[in-house]
């Protein structure tokens, strides 16, 4: 990942100075002794060897390598691998149910709270960096960062753009349009959304975004299946409101990701300069060669069919993106499209544990040297797609000489037995994010 400046410094210093910190502490040096490495690229395993970590980044990979005062670790012959990255999460609805987050007595602490617990044990299972693709999301990176909380490195969009009547406008029946009443939706005070019509309120909500640190922005092109009043088939917003998004973003060198599954919806985006699409299982194979042809990533996940906490609309409402689910992820790696993997977990906390588990299904259309490659390596390369707006600097996704020191040492093999990265407290002997151990050995 190219370095750069962090994102949002004010916030982080306003933050950081009142917040009670965690205490995070590294030895200047930790030493990897005998591990074999699954460096996020080559499809086999390294001979065994020796990978010193200094400070926050991999300083050498050799065998027989002494650091006196470094803490060893004794990989015994371990798989050390880079750390995964799921580029479609929504920290906070993904850690409360949709009942309490329309509950009139929630607060942004609390919901703040709540994902703070949920980002820890997404940490421990292995998840060193996220893309947050839409919601309220700054006190907790900023928290993260600072010290308050344990979790993952965040690449936060902030609140959704959508259009009136769009996938992003979670208005309760109660609540009239902004534009009549003069009264913002409680999910907009929330920081949740952004409800934008035309293309000046469109420009507003990207810059307002960016003012606050956003590393990409998420605008909803198309229906959706978690939203009540637009059915899956339409497609949102005109050319010149994505068009005003977009070059926003390009005049603060980052890109916009659209939320979107049919042809119209994904054809539009791209005319009009989006760089990456959500979703896409209703797509076709001409779309997919388009997207190819202008470098276009695809961010696609492996979504159920329905849950048992899934209101029977949502679970109507997904079955076509579910039918187009197969299909599509074949011919997008046939085709050669820029893929990466994230699980959109949303309103269903039970779900999240799941997160290890949901990288197996990729085993339809992967290797497991492609799958592991996906989950950190390529997904890091769409992480980078930020350019300078990226909060962090250093390279991820990869175990190479001067890379970030987000690490897993795994007991085992996952080349020749993929089925260990689902069991990660069983499986994971150290995570280490940044250099500093989240999970350490016994």
């Amino acid at each position: 990942m190219t370095p750069s400046r962090p994102a949002q410094p004010f916030i982080r210093l306003l933050l950081a100075l009142v917040l009670p910190v965690v205490a995070q502490s590294a030895p200047a040096e930790t030493l990897f002794r005998n591990v074999r490495v699954f460096d996020g690229v080559g499809p086999e395993l390294s001979a065994p060897t020796d990978v010193l970590v200094q400070g926050n980044t991999i300083a050498r990979i050799a065998p027989g390598q002494s650091a006196p005062g470094a803490r060893v670790i004794e990989g015994e012959g371990r798989t050390l691998m880079p750390g995964f990255i799921d580029v479609h999460v929504h920290l906070v609805f993904t850690s409360l149910p949709m009942m309490r987050l329309l509950a009139p007595d929630l607060t942004p602490a609390h919901a703040t709270e709540a994902a703070a617990a949920e980002a820890e044990q997404m940490l421990l299972r292995g998840f060193t960096a996220v893309r947050d693709v839409g919601g309220p999301i700054w006190e907790l990176k900023a928290g993260i960062d600072a010290g308050k909380w344990r979790g993952p490195r965040i690449w936060p969009s902030g609140a959704t753009i959508s259009q009136t009547s769009g996938h992003g406008d979670f208005r309760l029946p109660t609540e009239p349009s902004r534009r009549f009443s003069g009264q913002p939706s409680r999910a907009e005070l929330m920081g949740a959304t952004f409800i934008a019509d035309g293309r000046d309120e469109v420009l507003t909500a990207v810059r307002e975004n960016l003012r606050f640190g956003a590393s990409q922005l998420k605008v909803m092109s198309g229906g959706g299946t978690a939203s009540d009043y637009d059915p899956v088939d339409v497609t949102q917003y005109t050319f010149d409101e994505v068009k005003a998004a977009v070059d926003a973003a390009e005049d603060w060198n980052t890109y916009v990701t659209v939320h979107a599954y049919t042809d119209r919806s994904v054809r539009r985006a791209i005319e009009a300069g989006v760089k990456c699409i959500e979703h896409g299982q209703m797509m076709s194979e001409e779309t997919l060669v388009l997207m190819r042809d202008r470098g276009v990533w695809l961010s696609l996940q492996v979504l159920r069919a329905t849950t048992p906490d899934m209101a029977p609309l949502r679970a109507a409402k997904r079955r076509p993106v579910i039918e187009g689910q197969p299909r599509v992820w074949e011919a997008a790696k046939r085709l050669g499209v820029k893929l990466a993997w994230g699980t959109d977990y949303l309103f269903e906390p039970e779900l999240n544990a799941t997160q290890n588990a949901n990288m197996l299904e990729l085993r339809q259309w992967f290797t497991p040297a492609e799958l592991l490659k996906l989950v950190t390596h390529d997904n890091a390369q769409l992480l980078a797609l930020s350019g300078p707006r990226s909060p962090y600097v250093g390279e991820l996704g990869v175990v190479r000489e001067g890379a970030l020191a987000d690490l897993i040492l795994v007991n085992g093999d996952p080349l020749q037995n993929i089925e260990l990265i689902a069991d990660p407290a069983a499986n994971f002997a150290v995570i280490m994010k940044d250099g500093i151990l989240a999970k350490d050995l016994p």
